[in-house]
C-alpha cells in the first residue's frame, strides 16, 4: 500500500474526525463560502440525475443534500468515523433510506461498474490526497459516471500563498472563542507563528514545479506512530482539465471557491457572516466571481471541475 493512503487512513479515522468536520460550517469561514460555492454548482447539475457516488463524502455534508433531492446516494469514504456521523446525520434529516455507507479507499474502485451512476462527485480534494495515483483515481471516478462528473482537488495555485502566510487560517476563524482545538491553537500560536516565519524561495519553487505538498516528513512521522497530515498532490487547472479530457470528459467548466473571500481581511468577513443581509449578498457575489475563469486556480483550498460524458 502506499503511503500516502496510510497516512490518509490514519488521519482521516481519529475518533474526534466525524464530529470535527461535521462543525466546520460553524466554525471557519472559508468552509461556509466554499461549501456554498459546491452546493449551488451541484443543484445547478441535477437535471436527469438519479443516482449519485459521493467520492470521499465525508459526514454527508452533499450525501444528505442529493437525497433531500430525491437522489440515491452512495456515500463512499475511508473514515469510519465519518461514516459513522454521517449515518447519524442522515437519519436526523430522514434520508437514511436514499443512502448506502460504504467505507473504502478511492485508490480501489473496483467494486463498481462502469457507468453505475448518473452523476459522481468528490469534493474537498479526496482525490489530491491518493497520490501518486491521483490520474489513474480521476480516470477511474469518471469511468463509474454516466452522465456527468464534479471533482475539487487541492489547487497549486491557491496552495503557494500558505508558504507565505503561515497564520493563513487565523482568517477564516468565526468565533475565536469556539469549542474547536485547532482554533484554540491557531489563536494561542499566532504571534510565535509569525515571529518564527520565513519565507523559503526553495519550497516555494519546488511546490510550483511539482505541486507536492509533503512526502519523506510525513512518512518519518507515521513511521513514529505520529499522525501527519495527508500527502497531498495540488493541480494547476489546465492539468486537471486535460485529464478529464483524456478520460472522455466534455463541457468542462472550472473554478475556484474562495478566491473573493480570501482578499478580504478577517474582521471584515466576520462582520459580513454575522449579518444575515449582507451574508447572503456575499456569498451570491462569491460564486459568482469564483466561477470566473480567470480566477479558477485562485480557489481558498480547491479547483473545482465540473464536465459532461
Amino acid at each position: 500500500m502506499d503511503y500516502s493512503r496510510k497516512i490518509a487512513e490514519r488521519m482521516w479515522n481519529l475518533p474526534d474526525k466525524g464530529e470535527l468536520e461535521s462543525r466546520r460550517e460553524a466554525t471557519y469561514i472559508d468552509d461556509i463560502i466554499q461549501k456554498d460555492h459546491l452546493q449551488r454548482k451541484l443543484l445547478e447539475n441535477l437535471d436527469g440525475i438519479r443516482t449519485v457516488f459521493d467520492g470521499g463524502a465525508g459526514c454527508g455534508r452533499f450525501s444528505i443534500l442529493l437525497a433531500r433531492h430525491g437522489c440515491r446516494v452512495t456515500h463512499f469514504d475511508i473514515s469510519q468515523p465519518m461514516i459513522d456521523k454521517a449515518r447519524e446525520l442522515a437519519a436526523q434529516a430522514g434520508v437514511s433510506e436514499r443512502i448506502t455507507f460504504v467505507k473504502g479507499a478511492l485508490e480501489d474502485l473496483s467494486a463498481f461498474d462502469d457507468r453505475a451512476f448518473d452523476l459522481v462527485i468528490s469534493f474537498d480534494a479526496p482525490v489530491s490526497y491518493t497520490y501518486p495515483n491521483q490520474e489513474r483515481v480521476i480516470g477511474d471516478l469518471v469511468r463509474i459516471a454516466r452522465k456527468k462528473v464534479m471533482l475539487s482537488v487541492s489547487s497549486r495555485l491557491g496552495s503557494l500563498p500558505y508558504l507565505a502566510n503561515p497564520i493563513q487560517k487565523n482568517q477564516f476563524i468565526l468565533d475565536e472563542k469556539a469549542d474547536d482545538s485547532f482554533v484554540r491553537w491557531c489563536v494561542e500560536n499566532r504571534e510565535n507563528m509569525v515571529n518564527g516565519f520565513a519565507f523559503s524561495r526553495e519550497r516555494a519553487d519546488a511546490l510550483m514545479a511539482d505541486g507536492l505538498l509533503g512526502g519523506r516528513e510525513e512518512i518519518e512521522e507515521y513511521e513514529r506512530g505520529g499522525t501527519p497530515w495527508c500527502i497531498t498532490y495540488t493541480f494547476m487547472p489546465d492539468e486537471l482539465a486535460r485529464i478529464l479530457r483524456e478520460n472522455g470528459v466534455k463541457d468542462i467548466r472550472l473554478s475556484g471557491p474562495g478566491a473573493y473571500g480570501r482578499t478580504i481581511p478577517r474582521e471584515v468577513l466576520v462582520k459580513i457572516m454575522n449579518d444575515p443581509r449582507q451574508r447572503a449578498d456575499f456569498l451570491d457575489f462569491c460564486y459568482r466571481f469564483d466561477a470566473n475563469p480567470y480566477v479558477c486556480g485562485m480557489g481558498k483550498d480547491n479547483l473545482l471541475a465540473v464536465g459532461s460524458l
